[in-house]
């Protein structure tokens, strides 16, 4: 049986925040961001909401129809400005406010940890512009139901379309084995690494449109 892909609304958004924070908790970034555990259990949630508040506005996510996965997705115009989404853990332009984003979410998530603010601005900084793709921001499964091709399924819905469209795709993977899924899926390290202050290494993936001969 194949998996049931729908598109998340504002009224998904409790469902969607929840799904993110679980599914993150124990990401390398997420642990990089909020070093201590029982810090980052309380207030790691903060961060997600203003993920998916950024994309519920100025992108679409895919969500499966069981609540276990979804993917939050931006399309980026060649000149790199989206809208108002602040930048976060893949990054981003920040559209109008490219000074003020990432401070305004430092400001609402966590006001004392630098880190919130950083990792926008680093992952902006490696973000390639000057063409139009499609960007995703982040991909999260629930622990319990990771391994049954939910991100697959997720990634591929839209890579289908990219490639009807001729659009490239564009992600930074946070884990070595988020990695090597995208690889399968055609993307490319792009050959420059994201290494975060005494803390992981981020790798920026770039996929070009498939043909069908190339498919």
């Amino acid at each position: 049986m194949g998996v049931v892909i729908r598109t998340a609304g504002e009224g998904d958004r409790e469902l969607v925040v929840r799904l993110l924070d679980e599914a993150f908790q124990d990401d390398p970034v997420s642990g990089w961001v909020f070093p201590d555990e029982e810090y980052r259990r309380r207030t790691h949630h903060r961060l997600m909401a203003a993920f998916t508040d950024a994309v519920l506005a100025d992108g679409r996510i895919d969500l499966t129809e069981d609540g276990a996965a979804c993917a939050l997705w931006l399309p980026v115009p060649a000149d790199g400005h989206t809208g108002d989404e602040p930048g976060g853990d893949t990054g981003g332009d920040t559209g109008g406010g490219a000074e003020d984003g990432p401070v305004q979410v430092r400001e609402a998530v966590d006001p004392d940890n630098e880190r919130v603010e950083l990792i926008a601005r680093l992952t902006e900084g490696i973000h390639p512009y000057g063409r139009a793709h499609e960007y995703l921001w982040m991909i999260g499964v629930l622990p319990g139901r990771q391994g049954e091709g939910l991100g697959t399924a997720l990634i591929e819905a839209v890579l289908e379309r990219c490639d009807r469209e001729r659009l490239p795709a564009y992600l930074e993977a946070s884990s070595a084995r988020g990695r090597g899924l995208y690889e399968r899926l055609g993307f490319e390290f792009t050959g420059r690494p994201l290494d975060l202050p005494d803390g992981p290494r981020m790798w920026p993936m770039w996929r070009e449109p498939r043909t069908p001969a190339t498919a």
